[in-house]
């Protein structure tokens, strides 16, 4: 699985002022019908097998929509111009900034999914299950079905029936949260407050609360020793199960579960048992940090994958950034054991700093190795965040997020350089500078090969640096082997970010043991991302005087070994 995590609303913007905090007008949005079969193909071609559509489900956001009957939200309880996508305001519609016709936006949708299918390609959206904007309200509700907090007795704090948990009088808003656009807005009051999606438990949270979000009540009274009330069934579970059919319905082949270890472990139990009866083969993945309920929420809670951020993301930063050892990764694979299929590995998210930011690494070049290793060290799905592959550097001014070396969730903008690409839907690498598209290259040839080779990366794990001590520089340098049968992938990495390494390989009789493969055997050994290194040679000659290596600084070599 190759997943390309899309900010849907910044793919492709044609026009656009750049302005800070600028409106929708002035800053552009990209469309669903943006998504072209030549935009798909453009995608498909780069190896992925996944879209992750990221801000699909209605939000909260400071731009009207009242002319087509749809509720404003009130800018003192909305993050940036364009809202946060987290902050849901309708769990049964989409996000009207995408929609070319706004009466026919859930429409328009719709096609997104069926050409996305017809390439081959399926589609992730996210579900944000702990927490909804402020003034939720689903106009969209289907028939039957009750809005969250409709049926709340408010003056309890907690109660298992409950949507919401209200922890005071009057909900008191942060100071310091003015922005140029809501100078003029109305104050917001809510009586009773509600509780904020990262559990704050009183009525007054600070600036950096997530204030503009209310957390929903799955039956847990977090006040009160995390007390569990889950029989009879919890209302929410039971709307949040709605939420999730209602999307399966429309096509969607997986869920990017936002916080889902802020939710009961029990309720995935639950949900996900349900929902996969119904519709086989939907795929759940979930943001989960803490290693120690990585078990809980895969064999128990029902989870497909993980993110693998407290770990593999974590460790290679600081190797990226702290000049930590490569090391790190043997320790990654031994804490790891058993999970491989389950992490999906990334280097760049919504959440995360690009790499070419200097808030990272100031240069994209610095991730090659690092990427070699998140893209065949496990069997597990890589990610891979739009414009990571053309080196976008998150140095702009979009407004609320300020430069802070992300690319905003919060405003309109323009990726210039991304657009460069995207040429108005003409999808030229042309237009890219040299280095930009050399650097895409490398990306787009590491992604097929993972598609090629999948049955290999699928396969076992042979770490070689447990031999290779002596031989090279163990802080720099990463090796390994992936094999599936008598087919075999050697991977070896140079982290360095000034010097070419040149040493020999050692390459155990134990490994090729493992394999099973004998040592009068002959091999065909040709390297897989330069295509510049083929030649035979025998598994006893391997073994007897290994593999001379030289890897630049910030490079890596990828080679398939297969018996003649």
């Amino acid at each position: 699985m190759n997943i390309y995590q899309i900010f849907t609303r910044l793919f492709r913007v044609d026009t656009g002022m750049n302005k800070p905090y600028g409106s929708i007008q002035e800053n552009g949005c990209s469309k669903f019908n943006h998504f072209t079969d030549r935009a798909l193909f453009e995608i498909r071609k780069m190896g992925i097998t996944h879209i992750w559509f990221t801000g699909i489900i209605r939000h909260a956001s400071c731009t009207s929509y009242s002319e087509f009957g749809l509720l404003s939200d009130n800018p003192q309880i909305v993050k940036g111009m364009a809202g946060s996508p987290y902050a849901i305001k309708d769990y049964f519609d989409v996000d009207p900034d995408l929609a070319e016709n706004i009466p026919n936006r859930m429409e328009e949708f719709e096609q997104l999914v069926k050409r996305c299918h017809s390439m081959g390609l399926k589609i992730i959206i996210d579900f944000v299950p702990n927490h909804v904007s402020r003034q939720y309200y689903s106009q969209k509700l289907p028939e039957g079905y009750s809005n969250l907090g409709s049926k709340d007795n408010t003056q309890l704090r907690f109660h298992p029936s409950n949507n919401f948990y209200y922890v005071g009088e009057k909900l008191n808003l942060p100071t310091g949260i003015d922005f140029p656009y809501n100078i003029n807005a109305e104050e917001f009051h809510e009586i009773p407050a509600k509780a904020t999606g990262n559990d704050v438990f009183h009525p007054s949270p600070s600036n950096t609360d997530w204030y503009e979000t209310v957390k929903l009540n799955y039956g847990v009274d977090y006040e009160n020793n995390r007390t569990s009330c889950f029989d009879p069934l919890p209302d929410t579970w039971i709307k949040m199960s709605q939420v999730l059919d209602f999307w399966a319905n429309k096509g969607v082949d997986a869920f990017r579960v936002d916080m889902a270890e802020m939710v009961p472990v029990e309720f995935w139990h639950w949900a996900i048992a349900g929902l996969k009866k119904k519709h086989q083969g939907v795929v759940f993945i979930a943001e989960v940090y803490n290693p120690s309920l990585y078990q809980g929420y895969t064999q128990y809670g029902g989870f497909d994958c993980l993110y693998d951020k407290e770990q593999f993301y974590n460790y290679t930063r600081s190797i990226l950034t702290s000049n930590a050892s490569t090391r790190l990764y043997t320790q990654c694979w031994n804490q790891q054991e058993g999970l491989g299929k389950r992490l999906v590995r990334f280097l760049e998210n919504h959440d995360e700093q690009r790499i070419a930011s200097p808030q990272f690494c100031g240069n994209p070049w610095r991730a090659i190795p690092a990427m070699i290793v998140a893209a065949t060290m496990h069997p597990g799905p890589l990610m891979l965040y739009f414009g990571q592959e053309i080196g976008e550097e998150g140095i702009d001014n979009e407004g609320f997020s300020g430069i802070d070396g992300r690319t905003s969730i919060f405003d309109y903008w323009r990726m210039n350089e991304y657009q460069n690409w995207i040429d108005a839907g003409n999808f030229n690498s042309g237009k890219l500078s040299s280095d930009r598209q050399n650097l895409r290259q490398i990306y787009v040839n590491l992604l097929n090969f993972r598609n090629i080779h999948k049955d290999v990366l699928e396969g076992e794990f042979y770490d070689l640096m447990y031999v290779n001590q002596q031989n090279l520089n163990p802080d720099s340098i990463y090796a390994f082997l992936r094999y599936q049968g008598n087919k075999i992938i050697l991977v070896v990495v140079n982290f360095d970010n000034q010097l070419k390494h040149s040493f020999r390989l050692g390459l155990p009789a134990h490994a090729f043991e493992m394999i099973g493969i004998d040592k009068n055997m002959v091999l065909n050994v040709t390297e897989q991302i330069s295509g510049t290194r083929s030649f035979q040679t025998t598994v006893e000659s391997l073994i007897s005087n290994g593999m001379e290596m030289e890897i630049n600084s910030n490079n890596g070599l990828i080679f398939c070994l297969s018996v003649i």
